[in-house]
């Protein structure tokens, strides 16, 4: 698997460190997280501009699973290469009235399945939103940040 640079930093939204009240998420934290919820927004770019897309997901064995439709969104971009696109993906779960919760991004490359048992078995597990989904796309995570919001901290 290609490997994206790290960056110096990686205490999410860019900060070396959360911002007051926010406390930053190791790895497995964040990935467990982004396990509980079913739903966040896929980053990817269109006619070279950034695009996010709401959808929903499962993580499975370290991937970020979804469906889409080939001729939509980061897929587009997957049709014209052999090789994977880089994207980014977030999720999270915020709670507005007690004003706590937790924010998780990964970046990685994004690649179509193309193995029949998997497709079959993604299909069972992952019903998308849209109808006319035709494309399980598998994200790899290599940068994964995160932080908990605490109210009143």
């Amino acid at each position: 698997m290609t490997k994206m640079p790290r960056p110096a930093h990686d205490g999410g939204l860019g900060l070396a460190t959360p911002a007051d009240g926010g406390q930053k998420l190791d790895r497995v934290e964040a990935m467990r997280l982004l396990a509980s919820v079913d739903y966040g927004r896929v980053v990817f770019t269109l006619n070279t501009l950034p695009a996010i897309r709401p959808v929903n997901h499962l993580v499975d064995e370290g991937r970020i699973i979804i469906r889409t439709r080939i001729t939509r969104s980061v897929v587009a971009a997957l049709r014209f290469t052999d090789s994977p696109v880089v994207v980014a993906y977030e999720a999270d779960s915020i709670d507005s009235e007690s004003r706590s919760g937790w924010s998780v991004v990964v970046t990685g490359l994004a690649r179509i399945v193309t193995d029949p048992d998997q497709v079959t078995r993604y299909e069972q597990l992952l019903k998308p939103w849209v109808n006319h989904a035709d494309t399980v796309l598998a994200i790899d995570p290599d940068i994964v940040s995160g932080f908990r919001i605490v109210a009143g901290a």
